[in-house]
């Protein structure tokens, strides 16, 4: 699969280069490629991608997706990002208006990237809750080390967040390297 990580720090860099090792063919779009060896301008990298993992600061999704909707729209689109200091962690009413052909996930923005560094926690894998109009990212998951759970379509994305709010309330005081299954009969 050939996929563009818009942004190579911790979540981008550790998710983009799990999925190297998995096989994928992975490019990095960067503002300044000449910080990333390898990695290309943002148009570029999406150019040649029939994927996208966004992984910069959550705040500046709308205004990427405003500059990029074209070569976002109909491409698969993970949203990995976490507006910490907005009124919602996602901005999908937004992304979902600009780009309405695009096929968007709201997926990895629920642990720390050392979970995906080191996906073994406690000799287990973690389950990755994920919302998205289908099950078609479900091998990206596995590949990335965790254990794929949907929680249900684009109306679940708050449901997802919640995940996010529980890890980082916890890894305040059990550590960043924790992760949740999901157990049924």
């Amino acid at each position: 699969m050939k996929i563009a990580v818009i942004g190579a720090g911790r979540v981008g860099g550790t998710i983009g280069r799990r999925w190297e090792a998995a096989g994928h063919e992975v490019v990095y779009g960067l503002r300044e490629p000449s910080k990333k060896q390898g990695a290309k301008p943002i148009a570029d990298a999406l150019r040649s991608a029939d994927t996208v993992l966004l992984a910069i600061p959550g705040a500046a999704v709308v205004q990427f997706v405003q500059q990029h909707a074209t070569e976002l729209d109909g491409k698969v689109v993970i949203d990995a990002t976490n507006n910490f200091g907005g009124a919602s962690m996602h901005s999908w009413p937004e992304i979902s208006a600009l780009a309405p052909k695009a096929r968007l996930y709201r997926a990895f923005n629920t642990y720390g990237f050392d979970v995906f560094a080191e996906p073994l926690v406690g000799g287990e894998r973690p389950d990755l809750f994920y919302a998205g109009p289908d099950e078609a990212i479900e091998q990206l998951i596995t590949d990335a080390g965790v254990r794929p759970v949907r929680v249900g379509g684009t109306d679940a994305v708050d449901a997802v967040d919640g995940v996010l709010r529980l890890w980082f309330t916890l890894s305040q005081s059990r550590g960043r390297h924790i992760g949740f299954r999901l157990l049924s009969d």
